[in-house]
């Protein structure tokens, strides 16, 4: 309603004498006049009573206004909007009730309007479509009260999530649809992908799906590809969309010349093309280029030059479908680090990452150090991302190192299991902390149960005292049942003290003192008579020392580098053994094409008894992990008469493993393997014609795959012995899973 036209023309030329305000409650008169153009003593215009209409309106603190002429008097009637009490929701499971008020304009005791109500839906409908409902509907209900207050009530409807039913391609000619689907992050809705949201449709993830596509591209020589559009449609029932990506491939180019100009004194050129990630005559991949710029970095870091600026200069040759590169090494700005600031440490202590810093505050800045730093910030394994960077300073010379992680869980319930054509089923189950209450300390607690009981706990401070020396401790009492091996039980009772440190960046040593209490009980009537021999008790005092060099990229999931280790174990100080045993390991990681890894390693070792006889439980027993395709202890020295396992002084095995990821789906990752393992175990002293003894070589090949799930990984071996003994003992399956909190 408004002012009524004609009586207020009629008596245009009149004079207002009096303003009359109607129908407030809340709101003062005078407060209604101050919005008003007309004041008493002024003429009727209807210009400006329709213009002071609409100002009124515009203030939001009415829902209807009428302004009309009573003889002399200028009367205006107001309905005012009611005041909201109270807001609530009703039928939202997805998105918590605290979340949606956040997202409202609207509040208690704020003035109620349509229009602000219905901006409030739109910021609610935005809300879900972000998490994929875009079939979700919300009706706002006004439930009146006294004293002109309402309730707000939101009813929503979230329907069901809407889905990806198709992703298209436009354009594409080098590539299929399938190969570029598995390109971007958006995926099309199938029923495995249910812990997911990959397949549900978010403009965000449709940027970043564009900038994958295009890096895809550069690294496969397509140096002028771009993506023309990429459009999402909704189904006509709201519950799916198309999505379609129209793409310009381009031409695909080769590298042509790629140098190298060196502008640093005393620097061999010959040494920077040595790192170089390309060659002529590859296709052009712009990943590579980077790859390249960053390993003459770090080789001339590493050379000394702490100062290095390298920079790819391409050219374009369209006519030949070539691009030259040349990667040039200026000697860059003198930079120093002024501070390193960590981020996203929510549990973990800043000292815990910032000891792990090959550089600190004051140190000329070097590529070389900083990418070590972040090496092993990664190799805690206490952060599924580590991303280090560099930002300016407080002034040029000066440079911030910015260290931000992504923590994960370092707790973990971890169960095993097996099958053993002798044995049947068999398990285990673990708890550990390996950052203990954010501090990096590393505490395990295991628990075996099967046919034996192990019961081992575990603490070791990583900086001991302060320093770079990893101290710990363990206690353990392992009782084995061994009677179907070798006819006994086997108790240990006993406790070790460490203590490592590193000798260079890849090179640690490790000392340890082991004090252990060893009882051979239960003897079969039937055992070996070296078993027999054997039964009693025995006390250890061992001194142990290991070197161990590690170049591996990563410590938890290995793709390239070496670890090997020598061990010697002297026991005789104190205590009724006496032996020498020293063990030498050996692996080696090779990346291949298409992701796949290949794993070569060897382990051999000896024990020698000084003065006396190697003790039963001290040999070597070699099966099950280390020889799949054997049982535990599965071959070696063996009673003929009585099929006791016996172990021996001296052993060796190896293993040829390829890995690969399967792909099946992004969701689903499983990593498949074929592998060969090898070795063999000889030797018993005293020895007679009972034993059957052989330094033959035992040989078994197979699969295997581990799926690392959401509830753990799950890992399965099947393995087929092709060298063996007739008295040797097979195992064909194995399998592990495991959970973590």
């Amino acid at each position: 309603m408004g002012a009524r036209p004609d009586q207020a023309q009629a008596q245009a030329g009149g004079t207002v004498q009096q303003v009359i305000v109607e129908g407030v409650q809340r709101i003062e008169p005078e407060t209604v006049r101050s919005y008003l153009l007309v004041r008493e003593g002024d003429r009727f215009d209807p210009l400006r009573i329709n213009r002071s209409l609409k100002s009124l309106f515009a203030t939001g603190l009415f829902a209807d206004v009428t302004i009309r002429q009573r003889g002399d008097d200028l009367v205006v009637s107001v309905v005012e909007n009611p005041v909201i009490n109270r807001i609530a929701f009703e039928g939202n499971d997805r998105i918590d009730d605290e979340t949606l008020q956040n997202e409202l304009t609207l509040r208690p005791r704020v003035i109620y309007t349509r229009s602000k109500v219905q901006n409030d839906v739109k910021r609610i409908l935005t809300l879900y479509q972000l998490k994929g409902r875009f079939a979700a509907t919300v009706e706002p209900k006004v439930i009146q009260l006294e004293q002109n207050r309402v309730d707000l009530v939101f009813e929503i409807s979230e329907g069901e999530p809407t889905d990806i039913r198709k992703i298209r391609f436009v354009g594409n000619k080098a590539f299929d649809d399938g190969d570029l689907r598995d390109v971007i992050r958006t995926r099309e809705s199938r029923w495995f992908r249910i812990f997911s949201s990959d397949d549900r449709y978010d403009p965000d993830r449709l940027t970043l799906d564009q900038e994958l596509l295009r890096r895809f591209y550069l690294k496969e020589g397509y140096a002028d590809f771009r993506v023309v559009s990429a459009v999402a449609e909704l189904t006509p029932d709201r519950k799916d969309f198309f999505i379609t990506f129209s793409v310009d491939e381009g031409e695909r180019y080769r590298l042509g010349d790629v140098n190298v100009d060196v502008a640093l004194r005393d620097l061999d050129p010959q040494k920077v093309t040595d790192v170089m990630e390309v060659e002529q005559g590859d296709w052009y991949d712009a990943d590579a280029i980077d790859e390249t710029v960053d390993a003459i970095s770090l080789e001339v870091g590493t050379l000394g030059y702490a100062f290095v600026d390298v920079r790819p200069r391409i050219d374009r040759d369209r006519e030949n479908r070539s691009i030259n590169v040349t990667f040039e090494v200026n000697e860059g700005p003198r930079v120093f680090v002024e501070r390193i600031d960590v981020t996203g440490n929510m549990r973990t202590e800043d000292q815990v990452i910032r000891r792990e810093f090959r550089l600190v505050e004051g140190d000329a800045f070097n590529a070389a150090k900083l990418n070590r730093s972040r090496q092993r910030i990664q190799n805690l394994g206490y952060f599924g991302k580590v991303n280090v960077t560099q930002v300016p300073g407080s002034s040029p010379d000066k440079t911030v190192i910015a260290v931000d992680v992504e923590e994960k869980s370092t707790g973990a319930l971890t169960f095993g299991a097996g099958y053993s054509t002798s044995d049947g089923p068999l398990g285990d189950i673990s708890i550990s902390e390996r950052n203990l209450l954010g501090k990096g300390y590393n505490t395990k607690l295991s628990f075996t149960v099967s046919s034996s009981t192990e019961i081992d706990f575990s603490f070791t401070d990583p900086y001991f005292l302060g320093r770079d020396m990893a101290g710990g401790f363990d206690i353990y009492r392992v009782d084995q049942d061994l009677q179907d091996e070798s006819s006994y039980d086997l108790l240990k009772t006993g406790g070790v003290l460490r203590l490592g440190y590193p000798l260079d960046e890849n090179l640690r040593q490790t000392l340890k003192y082991t004090f252990q209490v060893s009882e051979i009980s239960d003897v079969g009537s039937d055992a070996s008579r070296y078993v027999k021999e054997s039964e009693g008790s025995e006390t250890l005092s061992q001194i142990s020392q290991a070197l161990t060099y590690d170049t591996r990229d990563n410590k938890f999931n290995p793709t390239e580098g070496w670890v090997a280790s020598l061990s010697n174990d002297l026991a005789g100080f104190g205590g009724t053994k006496r032996f020498l045993r020293t063990r030498v390991s050996v692996a080696k990681f090779f990346p291949l094409p298409a992701d796949w890894v290949l794993q070569t390693s060897g382990r051999t070792g000896a024990i020698v008894g000084l003065g006396e006889d190697v003790d039963l439980s001290d040999r070597f027993f070699i099966g099950g992990d280390d020889l799949r395709g054997f049982e535990k202890a599965g071959i070696g020295p063996r009673d003929r008469d009585t099929d006791d396992a016996l172990g021996g002084e001296y052993f060796y095995s190896g293993t040829i493993q390829a890995t690969v990821p399967l792909d099946l789906a992004p969701e689903i990752p499983i990593d498949g393997r074929i592998f060969t393992d090898f070795g063999s175990v000889w030797e018993v002293n005293p020895t007679g014609s009972e034993v059957e003894d052989s330094k033959s070589l035992r040989a078994s090949s197979g699969v295997g795959f581990t799926w690392r799930s959401n509830f753990g990984p799950i890992g399965v071996d099947v393995g087929f012995p092709w060298l063996k003994e007739s008295y040797d003992k097979d195992e064909t399956v194995r399998i592990n899973f495991g959970t973590r909190f």
